[in-house]
């Protein structure tokens, strides 16, 4: 593909606006470890998809999608974290974008995997740092601007609608004690904490970039309401049990599973309805 037809793919689109993103966080913190960081993760994710792609024998190799993939692990991981965990991280990722797929696609974000696994294997700090968590409430701004720009792009707002309609109602549903869910202990999420920094800030980059991933999330508008209800009401009932931000990931592997079945079962139905015809 040609640069400037590259530039102009959803690809290209989010790649620009996550480089962005890494440059304002670095530029405002006054941090140069993120940019290490970004620059390890890249290279290890690039390296991992070339030899996995090496070994699928794929006549066609550009691993746009792991550069993409390693900016938004390093945006996450902690500045602090030790450079194995951030390439192992990648590496994960990426394993499971070419483990875990059906007719040759990935069946859950590869990034939300990764990043998901590296808390129990690696214990791994997760500041969301890249999402402007540590600054002014007016940074919030440019996670909105640079979402709608790429939602706008791959045509996802019912997706972040629905997502983030859901995700409120949950959690308010589950915070006035409607459906009575978890305790008050030390693990649990405060539903009010959800909703301020650095926890909004997380909510907002993920519902817009990591959640309308085109390859793991339908295309279709029906699909992708109920892709998104279903991805906010088990993040919130996740986090009501544990809090944490892990929530956000298995949230969307719900999600995930949701376009997994629905992809399994529609070829079914379609050929059951030719033999009855």
């Amino acid at each position: 593909m040609k640069p400037k037809i590259w530039a102009k793919s959803p690809k290209g689109y989010v790649l620009m606006i996550m480089v962005a993103f890494l440059g304002i966080a670095s530029y405002v913190s006054h941090e140069s470890k993120g940019l290490e960081n970004a620059l390890i993760a890249v290279v290890a994710a690039v390296v991992a998809d070339i030899v996995c792609c090496l070994f699928e024998k794929r006549k066609r190799i550009f691993p746009d999608g792991a550069v993409i993939t390693g900016v938004i692990v390093s945006l996450i991981l902690s500045v602090t974290s030790p450079w194995y965990i951030v390439a192992s991280t990648s590496v994960l990722s990426i394993l499971s974008k070419h483990l875990l797929a059906y007719r040759k696609k990935p069946v859950f974000n590869p990034a939300a995997i990764g990043l998901l696994l590296s808390v129990p294997i690696f214990h791994a700090q997760q500041s969301w740092w890249g999402a402007f968590g540590d600054f002014n409430a007016l940074f919030l701004l440019i996670i909105l601007v640079g979402g709608y720009w790429v939602a706008h792009r791959i045509q996802k707002f019912p997706l972040v609608f629905s997502y983030l309609g859901a995700y409120l109602i949950a959690m308010f549903v589950i915070s006035v004690g409607i459906v009575p869910i978890g305790s008050e202990t030390l693990h649990s999420g405060d539903i009010f904490d959800a909703l301020r920094p650095p926890f909004i800030n997380a909510t907002l980059f993920f519902a817009l970039f990591m959640l309308t991933d085109p390859p793991t999330s339908p295309a279709k508008t029906r699909d992708q309401i109920i892709f998104g209800m279903l991805a906010a009401i088990a993040g919130a009932v996740v986090y009501r049990l544990f809090g944490g931000l892990i929530y956000l990931y298995i949230g969307l592997l719900v999600g995930n599973l949701y376009q997994l079945l629905r992809g399994m079962i529609r070829p079914q139905h379609r050929a059951a309805i030719r033999v009855s015809e």
